[in-house]
């Protein structure tokens, strides 16, 4: 007897780890790229061309900026070294020093400053939190732009936060001037398929998706559906983990921050007022 093959499971149902999701009326290549996002953490040594980080970035550019501020500037790195001790000081890992471009974004005042001094003019508020979130909110918005774009060639990303760890370090490495903050990096390279990366399902639409205004009640229910869904992928993985234990664990102390408990300082020393 013949077995009929299963269905394609859609891209919205494997974000969710659930073939019960709707499945939508609407759909285009781009909300294809989109849902199937996953972070790549080994690649292979092919290069990446320096049209492509151009073209990476021009998409990046693309990204809305508050007021046209347009505060943040992204550096590319490639010396093998360099990503070697970057790498260092994100805990070691590997897939910095293996994937041929390390892209370092940054909250950029100075370009802003340096136009204040060549014009004699204040620059006040850039000294206030708000313009630091500014900063951070637009680097990752351009940031997100250029992985959208990089997914979209058949190139693999994964974000460096722990960076982070020592601004100070990471600083001096890329000689960055008062008033630029790198807030994260991001790896850009040609996925290994040996890897064999799956997508990793989100919180329910429940957990996230409010109407009207937020509802505290469902998030119990929609925590404890995740957390079977996601077991699962952890088990795939050999993990030893939930996700509960993960996310707690990840914010139970100031030590579980690897050092990213002292960016205020960070960020003073920085150049950033934070007023």
């Amino acid at each position: 007897m013949t077995q009929t093959a299963p269905s394609p499971v859609h891209p919205v149902q494997q974000r969710y780890a659930d073939p019960a999701t709707e499945v939508p009326a609407q759909w285009n290549s781009v909300l294809q790229v989109l849902h199937e996002h996953k972070s790549v953490r080994r690649y292979l040594p092919d290069a990446v061309s320096p049209e492509t980080v151009e073209l990476l970035v021009s998409a990046a550019q693309s990204a809305a900026t508050s007021s046209n501020l347009q505060v943040w500037s992204v550096i590319e790195v490639r010396d093998a070294a360099r990503r070697s001790r970057l790498a260092a000081v994100a805990g070691g890992q590997a897939h910095i020093e293996q994937a041929p471009v390390l892209l370092v974004w940054t909250a950029d005042f100075a370009r802003l400053r340096q136009l204040a001094a060549d014009q004699g003019a204040p620059l006040d508020g850039a000294d206030y939190l708000e313009s630091s979130y500014v900063g951070f909110i637009d680097a990752a918005l351009a940031a997100q732009n250029a992985v959208v774009a990089a997914e979209s060639l058949g190139l693999g990303t994964v974000y460096i936060g722990a960076l982070r760890n020592n601004p100070e370090q990471v600083a001096a490495e890329l000689n960055l001037p008062d008033g630029v903050f790198a807030v994260f990096g991001l790896v850009v390279g040609h996925p290994d398929p040996a890897e064999g990366t799956r997508v990793k399902p989100r919180l329910p639409r429940a957990a996230v998706l409010h109407r009207e205004g937020y509802d505290l009640g469902v998030q119990r229910a929609a925590v404890a559906a995740y957390e079977q869904r996601i077991g699962e992928l952890y088990s795939d993985q050999g993990l030893p983990f939930s996700w509960i234990e993960r996310v707690l664990g990840r914010l139970a102390s100031a030590a579980a921050l690897n050092g990213r408990d002292r960016l205020r300082e960070s960020l003073l020393a920085r150049g950033f007022g934070l007023r």
